[in-house]
């Protein structure tokens, strides 16, 4: 995978990252998606978490696959955003694809994803670490800098320093998995994910290099 230079374009607002889970602003009436404002039931999610997920994401969200994202202490607005791009991949214009995903989410009414995102949102988030001290400086600058002269805003901006997040705004980047947010990165740069335009630009926009390095970063942040 090669991530060259693009055309010098104007900056775009946004974010750098976003991961398994990345998106725009998301207003927090999204929870109530397809469910009439219906309260989280959490037992319910606890036991879709249990039943369905846990094999990939951990029964607690922290995933110990690299290439699966840790959903724990994830915001449960944009847990359920992307719970939904999977489930509607061909209807939805800004619809994520991945047949795994999609299967799965063919037997989860909207409600129950509703639950699962309310569970796993108020789950402890188990730390990660950064593996590479030779890229720590440069995944740094990116994520607290960004790159001004290609257009790319510093990813703390829309996920603050630490890397937490806004809730029911930009998602958590801290402790993610190195491996999983540069597959995301690479899927807005190739356009094979589309459910967040300004991420789509600005993926465009960095090297490998700094793809590598920012989200070995992000993975130590706390």
């Amino acid at each position: 995978m090669k991530f060259p230079f693009l055309s010098k374009r104007p900056a775009c607002r946004g974010s750098i990252l976003a991961a398994a889970l990345i998106g725009l602003a998301i207003p927090a009436a999204v929870l109530a998606q397809g469910s009439a404002a219906a309260k989280p039931d959490l037992k319910r999610g606890q036991e879709i978490a249990s039943s369905i997920c846990a094999a990939c994401h951990g029964a607690d969200g922290n995933s110990t696959i690299a290439a699966n994202p840790k959903l724990s202490g994830q915001d449960a607005a944009y847990l359920l955003k992307q719970l939904n791009d999977y489930a509607r991949p061909t209807s939805d214009k800004g619809a994520r694809v991945n047949s795994i995903m999609t299967g799965i989410l063919g037997s989860i009414s909207e409600a129950d994803r509703l639950h699962v995102a309310a569970y796993y949102a108020g789950q402890p988030h188990k730390p990660g670490a950064a593996r590479n001290r030779d890229t720590l400086e440069l995944g740094q600058r990116v994520f607290r800098a960004g790159v001004p002269e290609r257009g790319v805003p510093a990813c703390s901006g829309c996920h603050s320093p630490s890397g937490a997040g806004i809730p029911s705004q930009y998602p958590r980047l801290a402790g993610q998995h190195a491996e999983y947010t540069i597959a995301q990165l690479k899927a807005f740069h190739d356009g094979t994910r589309r459910n967040n335009l300004p991420m789509t630009q600005i993926a465009a926009r960095l090297t490998e290099a700094e793809v590598n390095a920012v989200a070995d970063y992000v993975a130590g942040l706390r």
